[in-house]
């Protein structure tokens, strides 16, 4: 009776230890085992990721999060799941992290650790290509053509010191920027950069540090020290090597780092 309650304690610290060991165990050397990196992403999200005439899933972070599995020597799998619910899978462990676009914010940092920023996105300053204008603050007194409704409209207008223009969309906003109609235009960059490009339209971004600006993060589970700084160096090394401005031209038009 004796030995057999002894026995069965060790049967019970045992499994404690066995699962205290597997708790404390960095993603990264399960991930090396199981030889794949699972990354989800919400696959609706162009030119980021979603799914084109094939019915493939690419873009930007299918590109970025294929190369940082070749880069840690395994298999990328990409996964694509709503955005709402994404944080929630990777806490769960459904995937192994998240490179699908996501802000780091404070209160995402509560949930889940964050590798990089591996780009950032915020508002960007547009003009015709040859304006003299090196900053926002030149266009004093002058139109700038906004997105209704958008974060750009309320920036714009809470400066105090512009004419405000608005459009329902992209489109209209460029092709009046190039015509003259306005002298500028403010909107979330990413897209007008992916806009100029497919179009040829003679506009240039404007780097103005005042506009609003985003760090964009690789997301992967918490306390995991290896996994982060493997994902760190990797990400490094294509930045370093131009592997990453290859992504970025390829997919956007220019390097967004």
């Amino acid at each position: 009776m004796r030995l057999s309650r002894i026995f069965s304690s060790m049967l019970v610290i045992a499994g404690l230890c066995a699962t205290v060991t597997t708790a404390q165990a960095d993603d990264l050397q399960k991930i090396e085992r199981a030889g794949k990196l699972s990354v989800a992403l919400s696959g609706a999200f162009p030119p980021f990721s979603f799914v084109d005439e094939s019915n493939k899933v690419v873009g930007f972070d299918v590109d970025i999060g294929t190369e940082m599995a070749r880069r840690l020597k395994v298999e990328p799998n990409i996964v694509t799941t709503a955005w709402d619910g994404i944080i929630a899978g990777l806490v769960t462990g459904r995937y192994d992290t998240v490179i699908g676009s996501m802000g780091i914010t404070d209160e995402r940092k509560k949930a889940i650790d964050f590798v990089g920023p591996y780009y950032r996105s915020g508002l960007g300053l547009f003009v015709a290509k040859g304006a003299s204008v090196k900053k926002i603050g030149d266009l004093e007194g002058k139109t700038i053509g906004v997105t209704l409704g958008e974060t750009s409209e309320k920036w714009v207008r809470d400066q105090n010191k512009f004419t405000v223009r608005t459009y329902k969309g992209l489109p209209e906003m460029l092709l009046d920027l190039s015509a003259g109609r306005v002298d500028a235009i403010v909107a979330d960059d990413v897209p007008v950069l992916v806009a100029i490009n497919k179009s040829n339209a003679p506009v240039e971004q404007i780097k103005d540090a005042t506009l609003p600006r985003f760090d964009i993060g690789i997301a992967i589970r918490k306390n995991n020290p290896e996994l982060a700084a493997a994902m760190q160096k990797a990400l490094d090394a294509m930045m370093a090597d131009g592997t990453y401005e290859a992504i970025s031209k390829k997919w956007i038009g220019s390097d967004i780092r």
